[in-house]
């Protein structure tokens, strides 16, 4: 099946591929090192997807499945994760700087690295995420709350 990979901003064609899946195109994109900055996939089932290095910057990735996906060094920088489950995703080296994380799903997320400079973590569920080294993370968490067990969840 053929799929094409848009613009957000104006269903420009960022990438076109025949696939058997989304998730398989879109790691034909990246492996090709294609440009997918502003890409929309907005509710995409990206689960366990190989994303590494991505250039998804400004990309609409918001309600967007990408549990067990390994974005890790992926420049994210402005994308929008709004309410995306992105539980066990690796993102080490990210940058997710200005990324709307709002209501994202984080749980036991690695974020290690990970460049969370004027990321939005409101109401971001973030139990058992690894935020260890990751820069600017001291931000992020002025955003959450620790409950008494221990646990840390985003503001609503």
């Amino acid at each position: 099946m053929k799929y094409e990979i848009k613009s957000r901003w104006d269903s420009t064609v960022l990438f076109t591929a025949e696939a058997a899946s989304l998730l398989l195109a879109l790691e034909a994109a990246v492996k090709s090192g294609a440009d997918l900055r502003g890409a929309n996939l907005y509710g995409a089932n990206l689960r366990g997807a190989d994303l590494r290095g991505a250039n998804l910057s400004s990309a609409d990735l918001s309600s967007a499945d990408l549990r067990g996906a390994n974005l890790s060094s992926a420049d994210l920088r402005g994308a929008n994760l709004s309410s995306a489950d992105l539980r066990g995703a690796d993102l080490r080296g990210a940058n997710l700087s200005s990324a709307n994380l709002s209501s994202a799903d984080l749980r036991g997320a690695n974020l290690s690295s990970a460049d969370l400079r004027g990321a939005n973590l409101r109401g971001a569920d973030l139990r058992g995420a690894n935020l260890s080294s990751a820069k600017n993370s001291e931000l992020a968490l002025a955003q959450t709350s620790i409950l008494p067990e221990g646990n840390i969840v985003g503001w609503k």
